[in-house]
C-alpha cells in the first residue's frame, strides 16, 4: 500500500482564487478564515505507527517527516469535568465552548446548561460556517459545535438543531458527512429516529440544497448556493480501507470541495469562514483494535492536512489548528517480551474487521470455520500461515457478538505485527497539537483542551457569553429519551473537605484517579 497522492486535488485547490489580506499579527483585524481539524482518537503512537509504516514500505529516510510531523507545536490534555478519560462529546465541547463538561455532553456545561459555541458566535458575527466529518454529522464531535443536548445519543434532536430548528435559528451553512438515518422519519426502513419527523424535508424547507449521493457532490460548483447539506451514507461513512470511491467521497475530497464553496461564497463578505473538519473513523478503528483500518484512515487524514496546507499557502488569510479529542485503543508498538514490531504485516490487509465480521456472520454456522480458514485470514488479512489458534479465536468471538469479533480479527493482525492494545475504549494520555498559518506562534507547549477553545474564540474575535445567554431556553432534552447522568469519577480537593475536616473519602483515591472509558458504555 502506497500513501495516496493528491495531484488531482492540488489542481482543484490551485483553481480556488486567493484574496489574502494582511494584518499586524495574523489575528487582530482584517478578513480571515479558521480551519479546525480534529483527528478523533488519534494519539502520538498512531502517528509513529503511520510514519514508520511509510518509512519501511515507501523507503522513506530516517529523518522523513509526515505532513503532521512538520506542523507539531505541542500537546493537548484531554480530561473532562467528570473523568480523567474523556469521550468525544466532552472533548469537542471543550473546543467549541472553551469549557469543561461531563462525558456525553453536547454543547452544554457541567451544570447541563447550553453554552455558546465558537461556530454559533462566528455565524452571528457574519462568518460562513461548515462541518465536515466521516462520522454521522449528528455524532458527538460535529454536533458539539452547533447543537446543545444533555446526552450525545439524542441524535434525533441534534439533527434538528444543526439545520436551524433551534433557539438561535442558526443554520450551519455547509455540512458534508454521513448519518442521513437521523434525518429520516421512523417510517423509513433505514431511519434511526424514534419519531415520524422528516428532518430531511425540514432541511429543504429551510433552504438547504440537500443531497445524498456522489453524483450530486461531484456536480457542486464553487458558487453553489448555501446552505448545503450532503450526507452519503445512512450511518458513518466507510473506513478508508473499505470506501467505494464511486459512492463516497474521501475526507480530502469533501474538504477541498467545502473550501472551494466557502471561498467563493465569502469572497465579497466582510468576514471569512469557520470550518471544523473531523477525521472521525481513526477513532472507531481504535475502538475495534483494527490496525490496518486505523492506518488507512490516518493516511487519509494526512492527505486532508496536505490539502489544507496547500489551501493556506495560497490563502494566507487562513489559519489551521489541529488536535485530537483523545486517544483511542491504547496503541503500543511492540508487545512483551520482544523489542520489535513489523509494519509490513499491515500492507496486505484488504478489509476492515467491521466489514469482515458481518460477512462471517452470514455464513452458515457449520461453514464458518472453513470460511475463516480459507478466505478471511489468507485473503482478507493477507496472512499465509493460518494457525488453528487464530481460526478458533475468531470463530469463538463471532458467537459472542460484533465487538468481540472485531477485536479478534484485529488482534490476529496485531499480534503478528507485534502491535498492542490496552483497551477497546479511550485513554487519558495527552495528544498532539498542530498548527499552520498566521497567529499560531503562541501555540507552543502543553495546553488544556479548553485553551484550544480559547484560541479559536480569540482568533475569530467572538464573545461566547451573549450566545450562551441567548440559548437559555434551548431545548436540551429529546422527547421520549430516557437519560440518567453517570456519577463523576474524578475526586477533587473540594470532595475531601477543608483542612482538618473529617470526611469519608479515601485520600489515596485523590492521588490514584483511575478510570476506564465512559461508564455508560462504549461511545464510538
Amino acid at each position: 500500500m502506497k500513501i495516496s497522492v493528491i495531484s488531482a486535488l492540488s489542481i482543484a485547490l490551485a483553481a480556488v482564487s486567493a484574496a489574502p489580506t494582511e494584518n499586524c499579527n495574523g489575528v487582530k483585524g482584517g478578513k480571515k478564515n479558521l480551519i479546525m481539524m480534529i483527528s478523533d482518537g488519534f494519539g502520538v503512537a498512531s502517528e509513529t505507527m503511520a510514519r514508520e509504516y511509510a518509512q519501511q514500505i515507501d523507503r522513506k529516510p530516517y529523518q522523513w517527516l509526515s505532513t503532521l510531523d512538520e506542523l507539531l507545536v505541542g500537546t493537548s490534555r484531554t480530561k473532562s469535568s467528570d473523568t480523567l478519560v474523556t469521550d468525544s462529546a466532552a472533548g469537542a465541547t471543550a473546543f467549541s465552548c472553551a469549557k469543561k463538561s461531563y462525558n456525553g455532553a453536547i454543547g452544554v456545561t457541567d451544570d447541563e446548561k447550553p453554552c455558546g459555541t465558537v461556530l454559533e458566535a462566528a455565524k452571528l458575527k457574519g462568518y460562513t460556517t461548515a462541518l465536515v466529518s466521516t462520522a454521522r454529522i449528528t455524532h458527538a464531535t460535529p454536533a458539539s459545535f452547533a447543537a446543545h443536548v444533555v446526552d450525545r445519543d439524542m441524535e434525533g434532536l441534534i439533527a434538528q438543531q444543526l439545520i436551524g430548528n433551534n433557539t438561535l435559528n442558526n443554520k450551519v451553512d455547509l455540512m458534508f458527512g454521513g448519518g442521513i438515518c437521523f434525518f429520516q422519519p421512523n417510517t423509513t426502513k433505514t431511519s434511526c429516529r424514534t419519531d415520524t419527523l422528516n428532518a430531511w424535508e425540514l432541511a429543504k424547507s429551510k433552504g438547504y440544497n440537500a443531497f445524498d449521493n456522489r453524483a450530486a457532490f461531484d456536480a457542486l460548483k464553487p458558487n453553489t448556493k448555501l446552505p448545503t447539506l450532503g450526507l452519503f451514507t445512512p450511518d458513518h461513512m466507510s473506513y478508508e480501507i473499505d470506501r467505494n470511491p464511486k459512492v463516497e467521497p474521501s475526507l480530502a475530497e469533501m474538504t477541498i470541495k467545502a473550501l472551494e464553496i466557502l471561498s467563493e461564497n465569502t469572497k465579497n463578505t466582510k468576514e471569512g469562514f469557520f470550518i471544523m473538519i473531523e477525521g472521525a473513523r481513526i477513532d472507531m478503528a481504535g475502538h475495534d483494535n483494527d490496525p490496518a483500518a486505523h492506518l488507512h484512515d490516518i493516511f487519509q487524514y494526512w492527505e486532508t492536512v496536505t490539502a489544507v496546507r496547500k489551501y493556506i499557502d495560497s490563502h494566507p488569510d487562513t489559519t489551521m489548528i489541529g488536535t485530537s479529542d483523545h486517544e483511542t485503543g491504547g496503541l503500543t508498538l511492540a508487545i512483551d517480551p520482544e523489542y520489535v514490531w513489523y509494519p509490513k504485516i499491515l500492507q496486505p490487509v484488504k478489509k476492515s474487521a467491521e466489514v469482515i465480521c458481518p460477512e462471517i456472520k452470514k455464513v452458515a454456522t457449520d461453514k464458518r470455520k472453513e470460511f475463516i480458514q480459507k478466505t478471511v485470514i489468507p485473503n482478507y488479512l493477507g496472512i499465509a500461515n493460518v494457525t488453528d489458534a487464530d481460526v478458533t479465536s475468531i470463530l469463538n468471538a463471532v458467537a459472542k457478538g460484533s465487538t468481540d469479533c472485531k477485536h479478534a480479527v484485529g488482534h490476529v493482525v496485531s499480534n503478528l505485527a507485534h502491535i498492542g492494545w490496552t483497551t477497546g475504549g479511550h485513554t487519558g494520555v495527552d495528544v498532539g497539537l498542530y498548527a499552520y498559518g498566521r497567529g499560531t506562534k503562541k501555540l507552543r507547549g502543553n495546553y488544556e483542551n479548553t485553551q484550544v477553545g480559547e484560541f479559536l474564540k480569540n482568533f475569530l474575535e467572538v464573545d461566547l457569553d451573549p450566545v450562551t445567554k441567548s440559548l437559555a431556553k434551548e431545548n436540551t432534552h429529546q422527547p421520549g429519551f430516557k437519560w440518567t447522568r453517570a456519577p463523576p469519577s474524578i475526586i477533587t480537593r473540594r470532595d475531601l473537605g477543608s483542612e482538618g475536616e473529617d470526611v469519608d473519602v479515601d485520600l489515596a483515591a485523590y492521588h490514584d484517579q483511575i478510570d476506564s472509558y465512559h461508564p455508560r458504555g462504549h461511545h464510538h
